[in-house]
């Protein structure tokens, strides 16, 4: 199972040993940079892939999705992008940068500190021409096509926090907003599909469950 190729600029990873099973993603932004979201396998053929792509961040969403990403920060010379409550996590990185509640990586990329799952969790909404996708690491979980679901287990960092996180986001996502989420795991459930779609409305429903 190779990386898959979504369109228009964006592609997943196949889940990752070194990450729990999780999955990263690669988007192109409207400027021409990318984007990693999280770390994938670090395997000879993503590394090779990797750089021959535009330059841009490494941004992780959970400490989870962290896997070897020192070794392929080193490798790749991109920047790392993490919310300050786990930058402690990668003390020798180069190039390490983070951020509190926001941050904006260009006009249409946006970062939302969503704590719950991890201490220092946090969504990218990547809304660009006709892309608006939520990646959302491991705070959503995709339940069906067009469904998520939030998970409390043992890893889970503080449930309450991870409640008041998803009612964060709806506020701060615009209306109609997003119209696919990329979970960071689980994604076994969407029959080898990948995105979730009709985000809105699994997110409204989500809310309205809970």
């Amino acid at each position: 199972m190779g990386i898959a190729a979504l369109g228009s600029g964006l592609w997943a990873f196949p889940p990752s040993r070194d990450s729990d099973g999780g999955t990263a993603w690669l988007l192109h932004s409207q400027s021409g940079a990318s984007v990693l979201v999280d770390v994938p396998l670090l395997s000879d053929e993503h590394l090779s892939w990797l750089q021959q792509q535009p330059r841009g961040w490494i941004v992780l969403t959970h400490r989870q999705g962290h896997g070897r990403c020192r070794r392929l920060q080193e490798q790749l010379g991109w920047p790392v992008l993490v919310q300050e409550q786990e930058a402690y996590l990668l003390p020798t990185l180069q190039q390490r940068h983070s951020f509190g509640e926001q941050r904006e990586l260009e006009p249409g990329l946006q970062l939302l500190w969503t704590p719950g799952p991890t201490p220092g969790s946090c969504c990218l909404h990547w809304s660009q021409g006709r892309r608006d996708v939520l990646f959302c690491g491991r705070l959503l979980w995709p339940r069906g096509l067009e469904d998520v679901e939030m998970r409390i287990g043992d890893s889970t960092f503080h449930s309450t926090r991870q409640q008041r996180s998803v009612g964060r986001l709806r506020t701060w996502l615009d209306a109609g907003q997003p119209a696919q989420i990329a979970c960071a795991a689980g994604l076994g459930v969407l029959r080898g599909a990948k995105l979730v779609e009709r985000g809105s409305v699994a997110i409204d429903t989500l809310i309205a469950r809970n």
